[in-house]
């Protein structure tokens, strides 16, 4: 069986967002770029599966400007087998992709598509929900385990009450939550031989997917300084300050 596994390319999560002085978007000059989280998740429950046996090969693909690849590179460097990337300029938002998605899907006929369940960029969670629907396959949204077996997978997702386990048919979209593991670090040598394993970059136009942006930012801003708290003599101050002052009681 073939895993698909979509990866993004996001600002590293250890960065300090940087606002434009204008307010038309985040500051990306000079900013590290890494993979998206979620999809290192994603990255490392297929190679697992592959590991294990299950999976025959893994996929990683990427849609973005060309530095993509440099994504795809690490997955590849985490023991991927291949790697796609179409470039795209741009915003590329969450239908688009999933119908690039789609295509992708039906020249490579994978077994399997896991991806994050969501980008921490735009935090949409909606593109493997997409793809699911444009597909017609089942999907196991916010998974924290994976069983596959004869007759399908078994998808222990988290909910608002606890847990949920769905039992899926094959082929299957399933998206990856934080606890589904623990993802490996690149070693050298695998870093070095991820530089010659095969990245397909294809322009994202030759699928014919309309990739204008349905949504206009009006303004980005950073949130509001927080107050600094101040220590109170008693109780009873802390009472009469939350009465008078936050209104709470």
């Amino acid at each position: 069986m073939k895993i698909l596994v979509p990866v993004k390319r996001v600002v590293d999560y250890n960065v300090n967002i940087r606002v434009k002085a204008d307010g038309s978007g985040v500051d990306l000059a000079n900013v590290k770029m890494s993979m998206n989280p979620f999809d290192e998740i994603s990255v490392e429950e297929a190679l697992r599966l592959r590991e294990a046996g299950i999976a025959s090969e893994v996929v990683a693909v990427s849609i973005g400007p060309k530095e993509a690849q440099e994504t795809v590179r690490t997955a590849l460097a985490m023991g991927a087998d291949r790697g796609i990337v179409l470039e795209a300029e741009g915003t590329v938002e969450p239908l688009a992709v999933a119908k690039l998605l789609k295509a992708i899907v039906a020249e490579e006929a994978p077994g399997l598509v896991i991806l994050g369940k969501q980008a921490i960029d735009d935090d949409c969670n909606q593109t493997g929900q997409m793809l699911s629907a444009l597909l017609g396959w089942p999907q196991g949204t916010f998974a924290s385990k994976l069983v596959l077996g004869d007759n399908g997978i078994e998808v222990t997702r988290e909910v608002d009450g606890g847990l949920q386990t769905v039992r899926l048919s094959l082929p299957a979209v399933v998206t990856a939550d934080l606890r589904l593991n623990e993802p490996r670090y690149a070693s050298l040598p695998n870093i070095m031989k991820a530089k010659k394993k095969p990245i397909d970059l294809r322009p994202a136009a030759q699928y014919g997917v309309d990739l204008t942006p349905r949504l206009m930012v009006l303004k980005t801003a950073e949130p509001p300084v927080r107050p600094a708290g101040r220590r109170l003599a008693s109780v009873a101050e802390l009472v009469d300050c939350l009465k008078t002052e936050a209104g709470v009681l």
